[in-house]
């Protein structure tokens, strides 16, 4: 007797679909970065762009179908945790910052004063904002990509992605949300199209958490995608450290201006804007001079910090020798906004902090790391990547070699793959947890699903990278190491 095969499709099967799918596809996109990287042509550089272009698109379109499939198939599970609001918007903006560059567009983040700890599932929210944020540079052409949140009414949350783009008409509001659905033809001129999973998955999302999903027309003409709902979040201590300052910001970029002026007011201060750093009054204490303005020198006598991408760190002493103060790197963190403004400007208590890990030539010289991957190509970027940072990296095979390694050496760091054969990183984690090895562990997950990031934690890991590993990802995780900030596992990991 013959029988028909089961159509329904297990989570299991499902994060093995996504293994097998993500895989190749890494070893294409980490290769084609580091292509990128080497002496090539101009004809050379637009082919390997296109090829990454490429490969990350088809990546987005298999992350949402099995993300889709998946939250088909069974309930939504939330895990809410407390977290640091601005932290949640800095993460996303300085993880899709490199995509944003490399289109020309700004993406920042501004938060009201005073805001602190919310209670809810931060992943899955970073899972949604990351949705409207990556729609919003794709649709792009010039501009840039604000991410913000404000409290519509007590105990209620909206955080908001405005763009620059072509905004959405009224008439496709709705349909955009549906399975499949997409917006207006316009769009699809504009970059890839895509499966139209993206918006619904949010919606699904923002439903299991008693919330809504919208968008509206932002304020410079573009698209305001937005999310609700009533989240429990407690104030923090108002940030007055430039009460009674006023600074002046020059950029040609209307997302700069707006975030550096919402980051400034919410610490207090006062904020004089222009296109032309020669326009900005005299009222102005510190200037913040955009480097997109390709300014020779500050203006006048006034202190000035100069506004740079990470790329252009290797410009930072010509800035200094030019008569710039210092810099602040973009997407601008509220807090060295404050620090490097107050010491530009003499404030004898308040000092710089430590330089901004986004420009550090290397950030873990001498690091120790044991890098566990069965995969020949992940394995060659990974090894890649952690020699430019510094480090000397030991290579495991499996599961059973990586015990032996720990065995016999001392390591500063642990990247463990999720899925190899014979032992798992996740039992491989538990194994070396229950021999009472500290050393912090990172997985390398091709796994899409926030649930498989909660696997990581539970199973004693203390952060998690999503393959294709970038660069950017895995110098914060390097920075957090050598800053000594693995002192007990978090609540949250962080995206790669």
């Amino acid at each position: 007797m013959s029988t028909k095969p089961d159509p329904r499709v297990t989570a299991e099967q499902l994060a093995s679909l996504s293994h097998e799918f993500r895989t190749p596809l890494n070893g294409v996109l980490g290769m084609a970065r580091l292509l990128e990287g080497t002496g090539l042509t101009d004809e050379q550089r637009t082919y390997v762009a296109a090829l990454r272009e490429s490969g990350e698109h088809l990546l987005g379109l298999v992350n949402d179908v099995l993300d889709f499939a998946k939250l088909g198939a069974g309930k939504v599970e939330l895990v809410p945790a407390r977290f640091e609001i601005e932290g949640l918007l800095r993460g996303v903006c300085e993880l899709l910052a490199p995509r944003a560059q490399e289109k020309g567009l700004e993406i920042a983040w501004a938060a009201p004063a005073g805001m602190g700890q919310a209670l809810a599932d931060e992943g899955r929210l970073r899972q949604i904002l990351l949705n409207f944020a990556g729609n919003a540079i794709k649709f792009t052409a010039k501009g840039g990509v604000l991410v913000s949140v404000g409290e519509p009414a007590p105990g209620r949350l909206r955080f908001t992605v405005e763009d620059t783009g072509p905004g959405v008409s009224a008439a496709h509001r709705e349909k955009i949300f549906e399975a499949f659905g997409q917006a207006d033809p316009a769009y699809d001129s504009v970059q890839l199209g895509g499966a139209g999973l993206g918006l619904t998955i949010a919606r699904t999302l923002a439903s299991a958490m008693g919330g809504e999903v919208g968008v509206d027309t932002a304020p410079g003409g573009g698209a305001a995608f937005w999310i609700e709902a009533a989240i429990p979040h407690a104030p923090a201590t108002l940030d007055k450290a430039l009460e009674g300052r006023i600074v002046g910001v020059a950029t040609a970029n209307p997302i700069t201006a707006e975030a550096a002026r919402r980051q400034i007011e919410a610490c207090g201060g006062t904020v004089l804007i222009a296109t032309d750093p020669t326009d900005l009054v005299a009222t102005a204490e510190v200037l913040l001079v955009d480097h997109d303005l390709a300014p020779t020198s500050p203006p006048d006598a006034r202190p000035a910090l100069i506004l740079i991408n990470p790329e252009a760190r290797n410009r930072i002493a010509e800035y200094r020798a030019r008569g710039f103060a210092g810099y602040l790197i973009k997407p601008l963190r509220r807090a060295s906004v404050a620090e490097r403004v107050l010491a530009a400007a003499g404030h004898e208590t308040r000092k710089p902090g430590p330089e901004d890990e986004r420009v550090a030539s290397a950030v873990a010289p001498g690091a120790r790391v044991l890098l566990v991957e069965d995969n020949a190509i992940n394995a060659l970027l990974a090894r890649t990547l952690l020699t430019r940072e510094g480090c000397t990296v030991d290579h495991a095979t499996g599961g059973e070699e990586a015990l032996a390694a720990l065995a016999v050496g001392g390591y500063d760091l642990i990247l463990m793959d999720m899925r190899m054969p014979g032992l798992s990183g996740l039992e491989t984690t538990r194994r070396l947890r229950d021999l009472g090895v500290a050393t912090p562990v990172v997985a390398l997950t091709a796994n899409a699903f926030e649930d498989d990031r909660h696997a990581c934690l539970e199973a004693g890991m203390d952060d998690f990278l999503v393959k294709p590993l970038a660069s950017d990802a895995l110098r914060a995780v390097l920075s957090r190491l050598s800053r000594g900030g693995w002192t007990q596992t978090p609540a949250r990991a962080k995206l790669g």
